[in-house]
């Protein structure tokens, strides 16, 4: 039975048949090295346009779901296990994980409450000065060590949805099912890194020295209305966490 595209989801086209094919490339309905449909054949089954197709194709490639080759067409792939962080992908570090086979990652959420933000996150954010949002402090570990402290800002509603997710407030849920269960779909992000010196409170949670310049992403996401639900900034120790990009020839 063919799965059917959502029209009246929030969730992209693009997304939502990379979705499918994903699916059938890892439950072997494609072995690997098969030649995927065409663009066209897709175009037909699905209802969509070359470009929606082609943007699914780039995305399967640069996840390591398939290879184009030339004058052939793209075929089948399955992706190498990564034990990074693929920082372009709209989805977030512990579904990533997952999705890779990834086990022994554990989450301690140390802080989880209503404050008014620093001034730069307000910006970012574009909420009132003295407005609220919900922050939330988590330290991400791999095998029992130290990879990730992360702080989130979610202001208004998307603060009000993660306040009341009891699974990501013990953590053991995932922050970005939370937010799309409840209709934020990513359409867009910046994120950017920097070396920087480690603060105090997070060189002791990371277990590094003060002064040990390490990365830190900062990523602001917003939906296809360009409502801004979400700012971070997390701390990476990269050599328990690589930093990945993946790209692909367009």
């Amino acid at each position: 039975m063919v799965q059917a595209i959502e029209r009246d989801s929030e969730v992209p086209y693009y997304e939502q048949l990379f979705a499918i094919l994903r699916e059938q490339v890892m439950a072997g309905e494609f072995d690997d090295g098969e030649r995927l449909p065409s663009e066209l054949e897709l175009c037909r089954e699905y209802g969509l346009s070359r470009a929606t197709v082609r943007q699914t194709f780039l995305k399967l490639e640069s996840e390591g779901y398939a290879r184009r080759v030339p004058r052939r067409g793209v075929f089948a792939a399955k992706p190498s296990e990564s034990s990074g962080w693929t920082i372009q992908d709209p989805q977030g570090f512990l579904e990533s994980q997952i999705q890779h086979g990834q086990v022994g990652i554990e989450t301690a959420v140390l802080r989880a409450q209503f404050v008014v933000p620093p001034e730069h996150v307000s910006q970012l954010l574009d909420t009132g000065a003295a407005e609220k949002v919900f922050e939330l402090v988590r330290v991400r570990s791999r095998e029992g060590k130290p990879a990730m402290y992360s702080t989130n800002w979610f202001p208004g509603p998307s603060g009000e949805v993660v306040s009341k997710a009891a699974d990501v407030l013990d953590g053991s849920g995932s922050v970005n099912q939370a937010l799309r269960g409840a209709g934020y779909v990513t359409a867009g992000a910046r994120r950017v890194v920097h070396a920087l010196r480690t603060p105090p409170e997070i060189a002791d949670a990371l277990g590094v020295d003060n002064d040990e310049p390490i990365l830190r992403v900062g990523s602001l996401s917003w939906d296809h209305e360009a409502t801004r639900f979400d700012y971070y900034e997390t701390w990476v120790l990269t050599d328990v966490v690589p930093l990945e990009v993946n790209v692909a020839a367009s």
